[in-house]
């Protein structure tokens, strides 16, 4: 697997968290290297200039938190590393993932098939509706999606997403997992592994943080530009999904 950079992206101050990880990579055998993730209780002004505020609230219908952009920066940050490196694609992990034993089967089995992918989701919050096409490793398949399926927990990235991804991702206007996986905007095969090898653990408090008070979402007469961009979106997602896998099952 010399061919794959694995980084996980980790806070200075949540050094637990990096050793539970740290214990599930070497459990399986994949060597790896700690990515320090963009703090929110430390952002340069710079780094504050990169979240377009009024695009956010227009399209997600509420506050953005700087954890948000935060994490959204440190993603980036990932594809910058892997454009300044040698290797053919790089695995993406939040230090927060349940790492399962299939990771390096799934690995490999997608390495061996490197032009039926541009990103691949390992870890998933919503179902995807995934439509399979090819197998990867025992029990695993890859899948074009057809809804939403957040989440940035685990994922395999080559190098001509990671340029689309440094061209195309600043400004935030939305948290990096509603975006990334746009595979029409950016011009890439985006794809899922079903059932995915890793795990979004939903027990582990999560170090973005919600902001204390009322809830961060608009009134409902507020969020009528969000729904229309939800509504448009998932009508995109349903168009490249359909084309993408007609085109996988012709091959």
């Amino acid at each position: 697997m010399d061919e794959v950079q694995t980084w996980v992206i980790n806070l200075d101050r949540a050094p637990q968290r990096l050793q539970r990880i740290a214990a599930q990579l070497q459990r399986v055998g994949l060597s790896w290297s700690r990515l320090p993730a963009v703090d929110a209780r430390a952002l340069t002004p710079a780094q504050q200039a990169t979240l377009d505020a009024a695009g956010y609230r227009r399209l997600h219908g509420m506050e953005p938190l700087a954890g948000e952009l935060g994490c959204y920066l440190s993603h980036v940050e990932a594809m910058q590393r892997l454009l300044a490196s040698g290797a053919a694609a790089a695995l993406v992990l939040e230090d927060d993932v349940v790492v399962g034993d299939s990771l390096p089967a799934v690995l490999n089995g997608l390495m061996a098939h490197p032009q039926r992918w541009d990103m691949v989701k390992l870890s998933a919050v919503h179902s995807g509706t995934p439509m399979t096409y090819l197998d990867v490793a025992p029990g695993h398949r890859l899948a074009v999606m057809l809804s939403r399926c957040t989440g940035s927990s685990a994922y395999l990235v080559n190098r001509r997403a990671a340029q689309a991804y440094v061209d195309g991702l600043l400004p935030m206007r939305l948290p990096y997992d509603h975006v990334f996986d746009q595979g029409w905007r950016f011009g890439l095969q985006v794809r899922m592994v079903t059932p995915t090898p890793c795990q979004h653990d939903d027990q582990t408090e999560s170090t973005i943080g919600a902001a204390p008070g009322p809830s961060r979402k608009f009134h409902w007469t507020k969020r009528l530009s969000a729904h229309a961009y939800r509504l448009g979106n998932e009508l995109r997602r349903v168009a490249y999904g359909v084309r993408e896998t007609l085109r996988e099952r012709s091959r």
